[in-house]
């Protein structure tokens, strides 16, 4: 949540761009809000033995896991679909490239990382302003240094490597990647699956484990609670019966 807020105020002095696609500040302040509420609810009702709030806690969390679930199994079944989505959504923010710092320093990291070049292909840089082949400037039918092949780590890119290279389509490119990005994260997912099957296990398995837990807790209040409340109402009756012993000798008044 701290990060989220502190990110989403650097980002206001520069901001000319509105969209939460385009925020990942905003996205963190929401889950860091959501889970501040979640964990404070479930502290509140382990501490205060509330029933009501421990059942939210662990109904919350239930379904937060089922969400996960079933967002992981609709992103592979549906997977051109979000793969078309992810392109479109990247395609906007190329738009906006040079307007918003936000996304031009994600964009910039992820074509570095992963030696690519534009959402789809790197043909994505005409729907820039600046990269358009009908644009003035020195940009004009270009792409970003970033899309620049590199040999070495600390290779001093050259700005300009990236000159006219969206002139035509099928001319050899040696000096800029191709591939775009989406597919370049996704063969990168697939190379490392080992790890993200590990990353997975690491989220899903301790809300798990919360929902088993919480839900142990939940029926072991409601026995203290049933054993706290037998007694009391047994002598209860007892005292009633008493009570209405001593009426009986009680003389009836007309």
């Amino acid at each position: 949540l701290g990060i989220g807020i502190y990110a989403e105020v650097e980002r206001q002095q520069y901001k000319t761009l509105e969209g939460v696609f385009l925020a990942p500040s905003i996205i963190l302040i929401l889950l860091g809000i959501i889970l501040f509420v979640v964990s404070f609810i479930g502290v509140l009702g382990s501490l205060r033995d509330n029933i009501t709030l421990l059942n939210v806690f662990m109904y919350t969390l239930a379904v937060c896991l089922l969400l996960e679930l079933v967002g992981a199994i609709l992103g592979l079944v549906f997977r051109k679909q979000a793969e078309t989505l992810l392109n479109k959504n990247i395609r906007k923010g190329i738009v906006n490239y040079y307007d918003d710092l936000d996304f031009k320093n994600i964009m910039d990291y992820v074509q570095k990382r992963f030696k690519c070049c534009g959402g789809e292909e790197f043909q994505d840089w005409k729907v820039n302003m600046y990269h358009n082949c009908s644009a003035p400037g020195p940009l004009a039918c270009g792409v970003p240094y970033t899309c620049c092949v590199t040999t070495t780590a600390n290779e001093v890119p050259n700005t300009m490597c990236g000159y006219k290279a969206l002139d035509d389509k099928h001319q050899p490119l040696p000096e800029i990647y191709r591939r775009g990005c989406t597919n370049a994260f996704i063969y990168w997912l697939l190379d490392n699956y080992k790890i993200m099957v590990i990353l997975l296990f690491l989220i899903l398995v301790p809300q798990f484990f919360g929902v088993i837990v919480t839900r142990i807790y939940i029926t072991r209040v409601d026995d203290l609670s049933n054993e706290y409340v037998q007694p009391t109402e047994e002598v209860v009756l007892r005292q009633k019966g008493r009570l209405d012993k001593w009426f009986k000798c009680m003389p009836e008044w007309d």
